[in-house]
């Protein structure tokens, strides 16, 4: 049974398709990779997934409870998390209060603030932010706001973690630091869907590839597969 199931999810702009008829599944424990050229639906996916956008057609299931029509906060709370293309975070208050907002109000239960501050600590250990916990966000480098980013997601204590182009204006060195990060997020019980154009986090860590075109799908498998799909090569990645 998928963690995350999509039928026939369609959104239109105006008498545009962003989204057409896509099918698509994520299983329980996987890094499933979303690519394609720019303006080929995978932020728009992400939006319905979460609710940032209505869908028009088609239903999205999350451990087989259709979320199609739910709102965004009702969404986080069955434990879908998410980050966002450009870095959305709180700029004026501190590394560990933007995180604190996710241990406090992205749950189903209500948790007292000392617990919720332990669970944050250890958090902030996990992703590598606790020296800058107090920090304000706005002061941060990029890798380091985007590592905000994915904190306050985790600590919503999400199934389901969706990445929005983690990697996108990151060095060598933090993309491999950030590629280390994913792996071990997966590795805490956490089933990721990412959107990355960055091909070599994609082909290594991920499980399985979805690609987009035009707002529908045109390849779906293992990154080798996916990688020597004539059609993929030609749209996308080139010779």
């Amino acid at each position: 049974m998928p963690i995350l199931e999509g039928k026939g999810v369609t959104k239109y702009f105006g008498g545009l398709a962003a989204i057409s008829n896509v099918n698509f599944n994520v299983e329980r424990g996987e890094i499933v990779g979303l690519i394609g050229p720019n303006g080929a639906g995978k932020t728009t996916l992400f939006n319905l997934i979460s609710a940032a956008l209505p869908t028009q057609q088609g239903v999205i299931t999350f451990k087989d409870i259709k979320i199609t029509g739910m709102k965004s906060h009702q969404i986080c709370k069955l434990g879908i998390a998410r980050t966002f293309q450009s870095v959305k975070i709180f700029p004026n208050v501190s590394v560990l209060e933007n995180v604190m907002l996710g241990a406090l109000f992205g749950k189903t239960t209500s948790t007292s603030s000392e617990a919720a501050l332990k669970e944050v600590e250890e958090i902030l250990d996990f992703i590598g932010l606790s020296a800058i916990k107090y920090n304000q966000a706005k002061d941060l480098t990029l890798v380091n706001q985007k590592r905000v980013e994915v904190a306050r997601a985790l600590a919503t204590d999400p199934e389901l973690l969706l990445l929005d182009e983690l990697m996108a204006g990151l060095n060598h060195t933090e993309i491999s630091e950030t590629m280390e990060m994913v792996s071990r997020i997966r590795d805490k019980g956490i089933t990721i869907l990412m959107i990355e154009h960055v091909m070599k986090a994609i082909m290594s860590i991920c499980d399985r590839i979805i690609v987009l075109h035009h707002g529908e799908t045109i390849a779906e498998g293992t990154p080798e597969e996916v990688s020597t799909s004539k059609k993929v090569i030609e749209v996308y990645l080139g010779e």
